[in-house]
């Protein structure tokens, strides 16, 4: 109850920031941004067009990468009216297609730009089952799998760029606080919803995409550190706003009832947007890796976003699904299951 009033309130944090603050708030004191480059997915509306006008007005160039280049270049044109000195580029991306996320690299780097910020941001609430081209749902497929193969691929360029710059470089993976909703086998019950359409739980399966998202910033967290990268990797819970991803889910009354119940929760898009920028540019969180955050303050996550082997095993499971045929995970994880009843037996 105290965390709610606290909420409600906008009572800050140790960071001084809390629910009520905005993206240009919490980017005040950033420092000039004029020398980052960040590439920004799903920023075609909501806070992700909000975290782009924002890093903008702070000097970023950006990266917006899109399927729907149409609505990507009417962001672009609302953010040089504002800032006509913006740095924009635009470029094809669908990140429901492991093919899409390598040509877009593969794009990118002939563009040979350096890459100081990944801000992992694009989510899909699937209402009806449906298989990426890949062979994956396309929520998991979404929401976690494309934003894997796309930080893997990029990072060297990200190592890199931190090495000749200085500067150390940054990852975010917008996350959500529904990852809590999700326990159990995480590549079991993948496989599941990817092999069986009568099992589908739009909600479950969203929620496992954003555990995902917290699993994937714990290992690769560990990985960097391991490396000795002078990059960071953080998860951000942005808060609940009406955006066009909760827009699909409106339609039915117990929906529609729900979100006018819970209207005085809902962040407005500036607010929603603030802990992605706040970890993305904030200079007290230099060094700051595999945390996650909520209100731009840091928080802990589910039980299970913190296990270190489940995140691991996760780990394992896509670099599978992204190098060799992505359903060959599931037929693998059934050998094993059939090899360990035979020893058992």
């Amino acid at each position: 109850m105290l965390e709610t009033v606290k909420y409600l309130i906008g009572t800050v944090g140790e960071s001084g920031y809390g629910s009520k603050s905005t993206a240009d708030q919490v980017t005040e004191s950033c420092p000039d941004l004029r020398s980052i480059t960040a590439i920004i997915t799903g920023s075609t509306s909501g806070i992700g067009a909000e975290t782009a006008r924002v890093l903008a007005k702070r000097g970023a160039r950006l990266v917006l990468p899109s399927r729907n280049l149409e609505a990507a270049e009417d962001v672009k044109a609302r953010i040089v009216s504002e800032c006509p000195e913006s740095e924009i580029v635009v470029m094809s991306l669908d990140l429901s297609s492991l093919g899409s996320v390598r040509n877009f690299v593969s794009e990118f780097e002939s563009l040979d730009l350096p890459l100081n910020l990944l801000v992992n941001n694009a989510g899909k609430f699937a209402h009806e089952h449906a298989i990426s081209e890949d062979g994956i749902e396309i929520t998991f497929a979404t929401n976690y799998l494309g934003h894997f193969l796309l930080t893997k691929l990029l990072l060297n360029r990200m190592i890199e760029t931190a090495k000749k710059t200085g500067v150390q470089g940054r990852i975010v993976n917008v996350s959500s606080g529904i990852h809590g909703w999700f326990s159990g086998d995480t590549i079991g019950y993948l496989g599941l919803l990817t092999r069986n359409k009568s099992r589908y739980d739009a909600t479950r399966a969203y929620a496992l995409s954003k555990l995902a998202n917290v699993l994937h910033t714990k290992e690769l967290a560990r990985r960097l550190e391991k490396m000795e990268a002078n990059v960071t990797v953080n998860c951000v819970h942005p808060g609940i706003a009406r955006t066009r991803l909760t827009r699909e889910l409106e339609g039915s009354l117990f929906t529609d009832l729900s979100f006018f119940l819970a209207s005085k929760l809902l962040k407005t898009i500036p607010q929603a947007a603030a802990t992605a920028c706040y970890v993305g540019t904030h200079p007290t969180l230099l060094n700051a890796s595999g945390k996650y955050f909520v209100d731009c303050n840091e928080a802990s996550t589910s039980e299970l976003g913190s296990n270190s082997a489940e995140a691991e095993r996760l780990w394992s499971a896509s670099e599978i699904m992204v190098s060799k045929d992505p359903k060959a995970v599931f037929d693998q994880r059934l050998s094993l299951k059939k090899d360990k009843s035979r020893d058992d037996a």
